[in-house]
């Protein structure tokens, strides 16, 4: 039997403390606290995400029942409401945005060589954007319409591994299209988009840094049709043509050609159109690259439906933030978890584990290695079994 640390403790292996102190350097999270470091700070929040905390007193309740475990998990500081909702409000939520990104760093190594389905040399990534309803009594800082409150999580997803690599969060009402300001474009990257991000001036500026974008074109789209390559009917696409916009705004905005790819989906007998400033790619690897443009859409349905991130500890932009970039932390934590202790679940099965484990003296490894031995014990039937389905 296991009589070593507990799977908390374990898991900070996999956090790089001395960067993390890093980042708490930078923005002077410590400066003249005594007791409540925030290295207590991020365990409390990490806590509350991989357990699934509703509140801060339900935060308060739990360690405080685990109280003599707490040393061996790393929480030196000692655990109130009061304490933990004075850091979120205070504490800059930069430590956190900052040290998310040391552990994204680490994870993108990891996913490097994955399969996403095409075959591409170079990076792609996905780029949209998910609203988070609030109460606009509770959070008047991000007022989206007359009687609501919501902020919106734009995210630029890593499609080798589903890494979100660029996090902005903004109040409900920010236009979606104006954050593409906000990228540092990689050269030779590719960027797939929804027609909801067609700013012709801002896709000029990815052509201009060498990076190459798919987006989906409008209906109403005024152009003129320069020239067409042969395609094959029969996998769904329709035509591809070098056009150049015509609209008296637009070609100013765009002055180069693009490239116009019709491709009708036979599973649902929808008509699409995609716009992109990539030449060199096969036109059915454009429509494949955009059909995975759907991975952004899973992780914001993933991290909704896992981590606490639309119900919030604190009102404040701070802690709000603070939160948010905390949940991102613990799903690019259990990504890493995934990848170097090569586990074969998923990664709803390892936090679902990981919930019920924290403070078992256990192996980490051993609890979350899928075994099927109960599999393998079962007698065969011909009843069907309701778990089963």
């Amino acid at each position: 039997m296991y009589t070593g640390r507990i799977v908390f403790s374990q898991l900070l292996d996999f956090l790089p403390r001395s960067e993390f102190e890093q980042c708490v350097r930078r923005y002077q999270g410590n400066y003249r606290v005594r007791r409540f470091s925030c290295l207590d700070q991020f365990l409390c929040m990490a806590f509350a995400q991989l357990t699934f905390r509703e509140s801060l007193r339900d935060i308060e309740t739990c360690l405080r029942a685990l109280e003599p475990k707490l040393y061996h998990a790393g929480i030196r500081g000692p655990v109130a409401r009061s304490t933990l909702a004075d850091a979120n409000e205070t504490r800059d939520w930069r430590i956190s945005a900052d040290f998310a990104q040391v552990l994204i760093r680490r994870a993108r190594v990891l996913y490097a060589a994955d399969d996403f389905g095409v075959e591409l040399a170079q990076t792609a990534y996905a780029f949209d954007a998910t609203t988070i309803d609030l109460c606009l009594a509770l959070f008047p800082w991000a007022r989206f319409r007359r009687h609501k409150a919501a902020i919106k999580l734009h995210t630029l997803l890593d499609l080798r591994g589903s890494i979100p690599c660029f996090v902005h969060i903004t109040e409900g009402k920010t236009a979606e299209v104006t954050v593409l300001d906000e990228l540092v474009l990689e050269p030779g990257a590719c960027y797939v988009m929804d027609r909801g991000y067609i700013d012709f001036g801002r896709l000029y500026t990815i052509t201009q840094s060498l990076a190459f974008f798919v987006v989906r074109a409008k209906r109403n789209l005024d152009y003129r049709h320069c020239r067409s390559r042969p395609v094959d009917q029969a996998t769904g696409l329709r035509s591809d043509q070098t056009i150049r916009l015509r609209g008296p705004k637009t070609s100013q905005d765009y002055p180069d050609p693009l490239r116009r790819i019709s491709y009708v989906d036979a599973d649902t007998d929808t008509r699409f159109v995609f716009l992109t400033n990539d030449f060199t790619l096969p036109a059915l690897t454009v429509t494949q690259l955009y059909q995975r443009r759907w991975r952004v859409e899973l992780f914001f349905k993933w991290i909704k439906q896992h981590l606490r991130i639309k119900a919030f500890y604190g009102v404040s932009e701070n802690a709000v933030k603070t939160q948010v970039w905390t949940a991102i932390s613990i799903y690019v934590l259990v990504a890493i978890l995934k990848k170097e202790l090569k586990l074969d679940r998923s990664l709803g099965e390892i936090l679902q584990i990981l919930s019920l484990t924290l403070f078992e003296k256990e192996a980490i490894s051993q609890v979350l290695t899928a075994s099927d031995a109960q599999d393998e014990g079962r007698e065969s039937s011909n009843q069907l079994n309701l778990f089963d389905l």
